[in-house]
């Protein structure tokens, strides 16, 4: 509400134009109507912002790309890839030997992007849900033993879904289970579930603030994606492509 308060402030002080950056995006996992009576937050949000008067927004890692079409405005979904790619050849030694896996069908797409430039294999894990934030079923696909596995996805809310992949992985001989997420919410038991899981690292961007959720767990590191932002603004202010950082960490 802040924030489409600012935008229209700035609309009737007569500004020529209003970039509203927005690094987790609200509501991004209400994308669709996935059953009757369902709200498609997404869109709501996306019309609050058109109308408030936001000429473009710039937001990182979108739980679903399709958003980009709910506005009718300019939309730069940045990557995080690049700074996850960084951070993996700097800080896993072994990440040569590691296998990159997805802790669902859907995000199929982004770790085969990471494995592929990493020169890895991948493998997935298929749940199935019974309810929201509890999965019933894990299937492993795709062959993990003796090797680094590290998991990656978009997002984490309680942590269920990653813990449990974790335990599947070890399970299947993997020797050492990372976690490399864009935006960690860790609301709930998700703390107190990633101290009693048996990761080396759960690794967050900070496009959510974790200096509190660190000083209970040791575990959670930190990749800083300012730059990342701060070169996007630059270039949007001056006109320039902003696909450079699509796959390259600005110096």
């Amino acid at each position: 509400m802040e924030l489409l308060i600012m935008i229209n402030a700035c609309k009737i002080a007569s500004s020529s134009r209003v970039t509203a950056v927005i690094p987790c995006f609200p509501y991004a996992r209400q994308d669709k109507k996935d059953k009757s009576r369902a709200p498609i937050s997404a869109k709501l949000v996306a019309n609050m912002l058109s109308v408030a008067g936001a000429d473009h927004i710039i937001t990182m890692d979108l739980h679903a790309s399709q958003i980009q079409g709910f506005f009718d405005i300019p939309v730069d979904n940045l990557y995080a890839e690049p700074a996850v790619l960084q951070w993996i050849r700097e800080n896993i030694a072994e990440w040569k030997n590691c296998i990159i896996v997805s802790p669902d069908a859907g995000g199929a797409k982004r770790v085969t992007s990471i494995a592929d430039r990493l020169n890895v294999e991948f493998a997935l894990i298929h749940k199935e849900r019974k309810k929201a934030n509890e999965v019933d079923r894990m299937v492993l696909v795709g062959d993990v033993k003796d090797r680094v596995a590290i998991l990656v996805d978009d997002m984490a809310d309680t942590c269920g879904t990653i813990c449990h992949a974790a335990d599947k992985l070890l399970s299947a001989g993997a020797t050492k289970v990372y976690a490399i997420l864009t935006h960690g919410i860790f609301s709930g038991p998700a703390i107190s579930r990633i101290n009693n899981a048996a990761f080396e690292a759960v690794v967050v961007t900070n496009t959510i603030p974790q200096e509190d959720k660190m000083k209970h767990c040791t575990k959670i590191q930190v990749i800083d994606i300012s730059m990342i932002l701060a070169e996007a603004i630059r270039r949007t202010h001056n006109g320039e492509s902003v696909s450079y950082l699509f796959s390259h960490v600005p110096l």
